[in-house]
């Protein structure tokens, strides 16, 4: 083995002694041992570049380190990658702070756990350690796999042996439409946000977001994901929405659209200049461990509410016990979509339309399905004209898809040539529509795939949409989902304005 100040000389040289408040940056300095009987370790949160844990064992005078980007593995049944680097000085055991801009490792350094450990196996390409910490404890094994590419392996059985693994392909509680409750006691109310519905899982500092549909839409929104690096080491599933703000900071579902269907990587990021989005966070399914959808809505509010979700594109918005009445009137009056009504004592229903929810909207919209589309005419000859519109119902024992009318306004040239480029791949020869009034003759039929969402005036007598207006699609929601929602007493007709 080198002595000291050769071990630490690659450490030294990657840092500017004058720039960084790092300790161990001279010769002598960061030689301070434990006179205690076993050696120490720590396992500090860094928030660089990338969050990791950087994990230090202390052994003959330096503190020989590891960056794991997903942290300390809790079970045994899953190992985390464990990168070898540069050894450390003996004082760095003790270091929290801000390392500044520009110097190697810039970022926040945390304390997450610290003790001592029992050595039985320190090989060149095997450690083989048990840690009493505070919050870490048992025996783990790190094992050398190429280069400096290193696994962290969990021993001992699970941590906390009723830890509970996040559920995955779980479908989100939904909202029935309706009046507000005539009692707003034992209610509390939110704003209906005008976006994309989105669960977040959130992991070693990394997420992934998956929309009602079950698609993974993560990459369409690089910008959230700082909310990993914000939960640290938190295990969470998280219920939210994905929102576009207008200049009057109102959400805009029109503006999420540009968006919401980007493919390329680079599509991306000139887009989130000039329509950024924001993750509302309202509820919370599972943390470090434990399930919380059994738990009352106020419980898993104030267990969301303590992970302090509060950044450039992230928030968890405020929910209001028993005023319904004065958040429904400011919605209306700032242009918003409507609000929500959540009974207190709710617990969290997945995959089930509750009326433990109920949406109240300001304005009529309805999401419908297109089963086919209209050649345009005029200055729309050769192009789309309308798309046919229709909505499942359940008739003698069978999920049925009704005709509810043509939508013809709304789009721009640029929607218009994207909406025909979907439509073609998906034509057949005959009608998806089961139910209701008979297309029109010269209708070009779909499979009855895409989902968009509109806002009309009223439901006729006959069961169609009276003056619906195409707002834009919902790739977000299954259409066999997709049915007529009543229209509430307050809600006023697209087009318009409310108050």
């Amino acid at each position: 083995m080198s002595d000291r100040a050769e071990r630490l000389g690659a450490y030294r040289a990657k840092r500017d002694p004058g720039a960084t408040p790092e300790p161990g940056m001279a010769p002598g300095e960061g030689a301070s041992e434990d006179p205690g009987d076993l050696p120490r370790f720590v396992v500090q949160e860094h928030h660089a570049r990338r969050l990791h844990w950087d994990f230090r064992l202390e052994r003959e005078g330096v503190l020989v380190s590891w960056a794991v980007p997903k942290g300390i593995p809790p079970d045994p049944k899953r190992n985390h990658l464990a990168v070898h680097v540069e050894d450390h000085p003996l004082d760095y055991i003790d270091f929290a702070g801000e390392i500044p801009a520009g110097s190697y490792g810039a970022g926040t350094v945390k304390i997450w756990d610290s003790g001592t450990y029992e050595t039985h196996k320190f090989r060149e390409d095997e450690v083989m350690v048990t840690l009493h910490g505070e919050r870490v404890h048992g025996r783990y094994v790190l094992f050398r796999t190429r280069g400096k590419d290193w696994m962290i392996h969990r021993m001992d059985p699970p941590e906390d042996p009723d830890r509970e693994p996040v559920p995955t392909a779980l479908e989100p509680m939904k909202a029935r439409t309706g009046e507000l409750p005539k009692g707003e006691d034992g209610w509390a109310f939110e704003i209906k946000w005008d976006g994309v519905r989105a669960l977040l899982y959130a992991e070693g500092g990394t997420i992934h977001l998956e929309a009602r549909s079950g698609n993974d839409i993560t990459a369409r929104y690089p910008e959230l994901r700082g909310i990993g690096r914000a939960l640290g080491s938190h295990e969470a599933l998280i219920d939210g929405e994905v929102v576009a703000f207008d200049d009057q900071g109102r959400p805009d579902f029109g503006l999420l659209q540009r968006r919401m269907h980007l493919a390329s990587e680079s599509a991306v990021r000139k887009r989130m200049t000039d329509t950024p989005v924001a993750y509302m966070a309202f509820d919370l399914l599972h943390l470090d461990g434990r399930p919380t959808v059994g738990l009352p809505y106020t419980e898993r509010r104030e267990l969301l509410e303590s992970l302090g979700l509060e950044g450039a594109s992230w928030r968890t918005p405020a929910y209001h016990p028993g005023d319904g009445q004065a958040l429904l009137d400011a919605s209306r009056e700032q242009g918003l979509e409507g609000i929500v009504a959540k009974r207190t004592d709710s617990r969290y229903e997945p995959g089930r339309r509750s009326g433990a929810w109920i949406k109240v909207k300001n304005v009529r919209r309805q999401e419908v399905v297109v089963g086919g589309w209209l050649p345009g005419q005029g200055s729309r000859s050769g192009r789309l004209g309308a798309l046919l519109a229709g909505v499942y119902e359940d008739r003698d024992n069978e999920r049925r898809l009704r005709y509810v009318g043509r939508v013809g306004t709304g789009f721009n040239e640029a929607e218009l040539g994207r909406l025909g480029d979907l439509l073609k791949p998906l034509a057949r020869e005959t009608s998806p529509f089961s139910a209701g009034a008979r297309p029109p003759r010269e209708a070009n039929f779909c499979e009855p795939e895409l989902v968009a969402e509109v806002g009309f005036a009223e439901w006729t007598r006959t069961g169609t949409l009276r003056a619906p207006r195409y707002l834009g699609l919902r790739d977000d929601k299954p259409a066999r989902e997709v049915e007529a929602e009543p229209v509430g007493t307050t809600a006023k007709p697209a087009g318009e304005v409310p108050g």
